[in-house]
């Protein structure tokens, strides 16, 4: 349809609608418990919202308000982060102070936030100091160190001296959605360390990614992606058609270098931890 004065943009509630049902099916997909990383901005995604007319910025936290009787949230922040003061670019505050206030938020809207991970600690004065900062608000604080082996040695990564190495969190909902204030703050890692140990408990859990772009099934050279790669070129992200979807299923689906650069360790540790290929 061409775009004119009054012309529908996004789809707001027809997003909300879809990406329920999909996340409700993928969680009925892996058994008992999906760990789903979010990746982008939860809240006040407004990069999103400029490059998709009528977006809501807040739509993603929406979509978890409509699954908040079996959801609940695990925050993950990196501790090197932490300590060089690391800034969200769009608010101009430090990704610490960016955390407090998604907690603020989710808190809010009547969302569980089950725990924060500081990721990646090795003790930093100011990751410490956060994490006293956190617990004097009730929060309950897990500090994981950089996994053993990562990322070639599977077989110690996927041992009692690798993911098992950290701790536990204790969650009680069917979906645990993990974030994190921004790129490499260590939520894949949290995924899969929790599915490590829920598999000794002999709870069956998986994993899953939700992005919102690239658009998978838009060119590669849509307008829509080439914005998304423009903006993420501090992180030197690349829009690639994905060779392992491509292979499984015959259909051409849009990526981004990173995660297609990571799927074959992620299947190897996948596979290890499960025992067998996984979903």
């Amino acid at each position: 349809m061409e775009a004119g004065v009054g012309a529908a943009g996004f789809d707001n509630e027809r997003y909300l609608e879809e990406q329920t049902r999909a996340i409700v099916e993928r969680v009925g997909r892996f058994g008992r418990k999906l760990y789903l990383e979010f990746g982008g901005k939860l809240v006040y995604d407004h990069h999103a919202a400029r490059v998709l007319p009528g977006f809501d910025p807040n739509v993603k936290v929406r979509l978890l308000q409509q699954l908040q009787d079996r959801a609940e949230i695990v925050l993950c922040i990196y501790a090197g982060d932490i300590e060089r003061k690391k800034v969200r670019a769009d608010f101009g505050i430090t990704y610490d102070a960016s955390a407090l206030k998604l907690i603020d938020d989710l808190r809010e809207r009547d969302l569980v936030v089950r725990a924060v991970v500081i990721t990646r600690y090795e003790g930093q004065p100011a990751a410490a100091s956060f994490k006293q900062r956190l617990e004097r608000r009730g929060v309950q604080v897990h500090t994981h160190a950089a996994t053993r082996g990562y990322p070639t040695d599977v077989d110690l990564i996927v041992s009692d001296e690798g993911y098992g190495a950290n701790t536990f969190i204790e969650t009680e909902q069917p979906l645990v959605v993990v974030t994190g204030p921004g790129p490499g703050s260590g939520k894949l890692a949290t995924c899969l360390s929790q599915l490590y140990h829920e598999h000794r408990r002999g709870i069956e859990a998986g994993y899953a990614k939700f992005e919102t772009f690239p658009i998978w099934d838009l060119p590669l050279k849509h307008p829509v992606n080439v914005a998304y790669e423009a903006a993420t070129a501090d992180l030197r992200d690349v829009n690639m058609i994905d060779s392992f979807h491509l292979e499984a299923y015959g259909q051409s689906a849009v990526n981004y270098n990173r995660d297609v650069e990571a799927f074959p360790l992620l299947n190897r540790i996948l596979t290890k931890i499960q025992g067998g290929d996984p979903p």
